[in-house]
């Protein structure tokens, strides 16, 4: 509520802290999602400091605050000499993957629309040839969804080994068609680490004609270091023949503040489709590199100064504790009865599955982590590819590696003794069977809290019950649940 009359500074930080103190904690390790953490405290203080400096520059008109433009032809420039860049590749700083993403398939879309209709730039629709179509593994990040969805893009998804969970060089093939604006390939996909055949992808999407993108926005920042640090990582960037756009998340492994990504381009035209410009008002002029428009230069002030801290050295140092802490997690779990990793990770991403007679629900053993102090990320089951808990391995992780082994070790054996989440009998089916969006919030919730699932306040601490009710249902069914959800947490 807005008070009466203002309120000393003092104040506002106290309520806050009382605030936070139910938040997960972003330093330290013991949290292995959303949040990243180099284990230097003075990098993350520069990074808000120079934030804070930039806050107020408006990055809504670059000829009006000329060091914004500055500091992204450097951030853009760093990113692009470390990932293929031959002084000829360019790019936009972006709030974060998902615009990243979300920019190169708009870039895909219009590149496709002006030469199936032979016309210039912003011009043609793509004639009579129908709904422009997005070719992707079923690991790919649900942003390429997103931007589909706004886009009004169709989405073909294609399969992956159910073993190493790349995807099918084949299924790619068998897939594209005269619709077809992009090809997406991750480096690495989030589920489970590993790298799409990134090569064998770009040059069969080159020989039929159509971009190909790399998802590198966990690994873009990460893999070269890592490859430096002895790892074996194979070629998945701009240097690849046929990758034509890669984006690239410096608030996930560059460690900076949220809201910096990078989204590359092999050439300039593909770059302005990826642009917007109006000048059907009388306003201001309005032309726009990202989705938004009005933003704030804090974020690539917070990249440029970590960038700028850490510096090539600091980054091969973080990319050494992180390659040994992922081989010692990974080993860890293996001597851990009942559980098994995933695939074989070639990033610092790993996912840990139960084995199928081991008797442990992954999803009681991430509540059971999360009552002694670490939150393992719960991943449902898709594909056939099983329930499993996620964990990002920082620059930090290397402290704690073994202290994570024994929490997980005892996490697996309590969730072994207690069962798996109780899912009520003919739960999923009714949920299945109901029209949601003929429920209001309130009763919703109620129903909800039938089944011993409140959502007030700050939304249920324990999560396995939920997940357990998700992981039964399809994945439309999921995503209807997940919006009332999300609505209830904030009702």
């Amino acid at each position: 509520m807005l008070p009466e009359y203002g309120r000393p500074v003092h104040e506002l930080l106290d309520e806050l802290a009382e605030l936070k103190a139910g938040d997960l904690p972003v330093r330290g390790g013991k949290v292995t999602a959303y949040v990243y953490d180099t284990g230097r405290p003075e990098i993350h203080d520069a990074a808000h400091r120079v934030y804070a400096e930039m806050l107020e520059v408006n990055m809504l008109d670059p000829t009006a605050f000329p060091s914004m433009v500055a500091l992204e032809k450097q951030v853009v420039g760093a990113v692009a000499d470390l990932l293929g860049g031959d002084g000829s590749i360019l790019g936009i700083f972006t709030s974060g993957g998902t615009e990243s993403i979300m920019l190169a398939v708009k870039a895909a879309r219009d590149h496709w629309r002006a030469k199936s209709a032979g016309a210039g730039p912003g011009e043609g629709t793509g004639g009579d040839r129908g709904v422009p179509q997005l070719v992707l593994p079923v690991t790919a990040h649900p942003a390429f969804h997103k931007a589909a969805h706004y886009l009004g893009v169709e989405v073909v998804p294609v399969p992956v080994d159910p073993v190493t969970f790349r995807v099918s060089v084949p299924a790619v093939e068998a897939a594209i068609g005269d619709r077809t604006i992009l090809v997406v390939v991750s480096a690495p996909s989030y589920p489970q680490g590993v790298i799409d055949p990134v090569a064998e992808v770009a040059a069969l999407a080159s020989s039929r004609g159509v971009p190909c993108h790399v998802d590198a926005c966990v690994g873009g920042w990460l893999l070269p270091w890592l490859r430096e640090a002895g790892a074996e990582i194979p070629a998945f960037d701009l240097s690849v023949p046929g990758v034509t756009s890669l984006s690239c998340d410096l608030h996930k492994f560059g460690y900076a503040p949220k809201g910096a990504s990078v989204l590359l381009f092999r050439d300039e035209e593909l770059r302005r489709r990826a642009y917007f410009a109006s000048a059907a008002w009388p306003g201001y002029t309005i032309i726009n590199a990202t989705v938004q428009s009005s933003r704030s230069a804090g974020p690539l002030g917070g990249a440029w100064a970590t960038l700028q801290s850490l510096g090539r050295d600091g980054y091969l140092e973080l990319g050494r504790t992180t390659l040994e802490a992922t081989r010692r997690l990974v080993e860890g779990v293996a001597a851990i009865p009942g559980l098994r990793v995933l695939g074989r990770p070639e990033s610092s991403l790993v996912a840990i599955a139960a084995e199928p007679d081991g008797g442990i629900d992954v999803f009681v053993l991430a509540d059971e982590a999360r009552r002694r102090g670490w939150f393992l990320q719960p991943q449902l089951s898709y594909a056939g590819i099983p329930a499993n808990i996620h964990i990002t391995v920082t620059g930090v992780t290397l402290l704690g590696v073994d202290a994570m082994l024994e929490v997980i070790a005892e996490s697996a054996e309590a969730a072994r003794r207690s069962g798996p989440a109780v899912v009520p009998d003919g739960l999923p089916e009714l949920i299945a069977s109901i029209d949601l969006d003929a429920l209001d919030d309130a009763t919703f919730a109620e129903m909800a809290a039938a089944v011993g699932i409140e959502l007030g306040g700050e939304g249920p601490k324990e999560m396995a019950v939920v997940n357990a009710v998700l992981d039964a249902l399809p994945a439309e069914v999921r995503e209807a649940v997940l919006v009332r959800f999300l609505a209830g947490i904030y009702s």
